[in-house]
């Protein structure tokens, strides 16, 4: 049985950028119903015996285990996305990270516009995503509802969450100042650079 992550901070830990009225929905609301619902769908079937992981990667590309997929997946990326925030974050990304995104984007401004487009042009709910790829440069991809990168053939380094239930409470429809203010005052490059560390020793599938 799966159960809900810690999460990495108080609830009141992001605010006032991020609120403890948005957190105790969004995490204890939209993600443990997640984790409610694959267990359930899981109950004595095979997929009891696997890793969260092993799950997504197996019903991933199998229509006849759609909300099975859905909901793991569900499930891993609010769990990275909490670990892709943290309290007084912000600012740009140091040593071998801040190298890679200035030689695949050009500049670390070039990226901070690119990572806020891919946010904004989502439609409807989704993920703007930082992963390396298989060739081992950085790109920024979208992926629409549970989709996310490792079943792409990605290694996801950070993430924001843009499904309107992340942000509606506190923003309402501007997700151009929550992307901003995520950019801005957020987002968590301690865990993206060690995400980018390990990468370094990690076979893209």
């Amino acid at each position: 049985m799966f159960t809900l992550p810690p999460l990495p901070y108080a609830k009141n830990a992001l605010e006032p950028h991020i609120t403890a009225h948005t957190l105790s929905f969004h995490y204890d609301k939209h993600h443990q119903t997640y984790v409610t619902n694959l267990n359930n769908l899981i109950a004595n079937t095979d997929f009891a015996e696997l890793s969260l992981d092993d799950i997504i990667q197996k019903t991933a590309q199998s229509p006849a285990h759609t909300s099975i997929f859905n909901n793991a997946a569900q499930v891993w990326n609010h769990t990275f996305y909490w670990e892709s925030m943290t309290p007084n974050g912000g600012g740009a990304p140091t040593g071998a990270l801040n190298d890679a995104i200035t030689r695949d984007f050009g500049s670390f401004e070039a990226f901070r516009d690119t990572f806020k487009q891919a946010a904004l042009t989502q439609f409807g709910s989704g993920w703007a995503w930082l992963v390396l790829t298989q060739d081992k440069t950085l790109k920024i991809v979208k992926t629409s509802n549970a989709e996310c990168p490792t079943t792409l053939s990605m290694i996801p380094l950070i993430t924001i969450d843009v499904w309107e239930h992340a942000y509606y409470l506190d923003f309402q429809n501007r997700r151009a100042d929550y992307t901003d203010t995520f950019l801005a005052a957020l987002i968590n490059w301690r865990f993206a650079e060690s995400n980018f560390e390990k990468a370094q020793t990690t076979k893209v599938a």
